[in-house]
Order: C-alpha cells, then structure tokens, then sequence
C-alpha cells in the first residue's frame, strides 16, 4: 500500500528540471542545515540548562578563552548582528556578568570584558559543555570528525574568498 501511495505522489510531482549535480549539491544543502538545527536545538537545550542562551554562553566563552574584545570582533566571532551582540551584551551586563568600556587606544570602540561573577560561570559551566559536545560527535570517529571539519572549512573559505561560481 505504501508503495502505491509512493508511486502515485511521484507521478503527480512536476518533472525535475535540475542535473543530477545540483540533486547532490541540493541534498548535501538539506542535510547540512536539518544536521545543524538539530544540533543547535541540543545545544541551546543544554545551554539553557545554565540559566543562560546560546547567544549569551557564546559571548561568555569568547570573553573568556580570548580575553576582552569590541562589540565588532565578538558579533564577527558569533556570527551575529552588532544590534543582537548589544541586546544579548544589555542582558549579561545587567545579570553582572560583563561590562562593557571605552577602548583606551580608540574612543570609538566598545570592549566587553567579563566580570569575576562572568569568569566563574563560564569556568564552572565550560568543561560539562565540551562533554557535551564530545557526545554529540559521538557518531563519528576522530577521523571522520577531522575530515569533516577539513571539508565544511574547505566549504567556508571558498565562500568566503567570493570565489566565482557558475550560474548555471
């Protein structure tokens, strides 16, 4: 039965106008973002276990293995708007867990520096979050963890240097 309900949905679908590389590229495309909202959904979820956002452990964790950065560095390093690191940095700050203050080298620029109530947190929080993450790889061996690393910055850098791609 369910091979019939199968074959009549198929026959009713329009005829596929793309090459058979684009079918590859369009399912490495899905699978890519279904993998990575699943793991962000189990991320957040733990993360939140910590009273805390994504977006928030993010900054903490930055501030603390990189030292004190500007607004501009910290929403390039998250991948994030400038206007979502101020509302995220307004949460932390009121929580006493950043300030933020002047760069004494250039008045222009705001730098977020953890506070010791910050620091504890992260430091107390960071070591189960890198467990975690170690679980969720758990399905792929070192190798295959290294080689997909290698691939998707490969990916990453491509798309970054503007490299010209056919449009079809």
């Amino acid at each position: 039965m369910a091979e019939r309900e199968d074959a009549d949905r198929e026959s009713s679908l329009p005829p596929r106008s793309w090459s058979p590389d684009e079918e590859r590229s369009l399912r490495l495309w899905i699978a890519l973002a279904r993998c990575y909202a699943t793991v962000s959904r189990e991320v957040a979820t733990r993360i939140a276990d910590y009273g805390l956002t994504a977006p928030q452990f993010g900054i903490l964790e930055a501030l603390y293995h990189l030292g004190p950065l500007s607004l501009g560095d910290l929403a390039e390093k998250l991948l994030v708007t400038g206007g979502n690191i101020t509302y995220v940095m307004d949460r932390l700050e009121s929580q006493g867990l950043v300030t933020r203050e002047r760069s004494g080298e250039d008045r222009r620029v705001i730098l977020a520096r953890l506070t010791d109530e910050g620091a504890g947190l992260i430091r107390e929080t960071f070591p189960g979050h890198a467990a975690f993450i170690r679980e969720l790889t758990g399905d792929l061996t070192r190798e295959e963890q290294e080689t997909l690393r290698a691939l998707l910055k490969k990916w990453g850098r491509g798309l970054a240097e503007g490299r010209q791609h056919p449009q079809g």
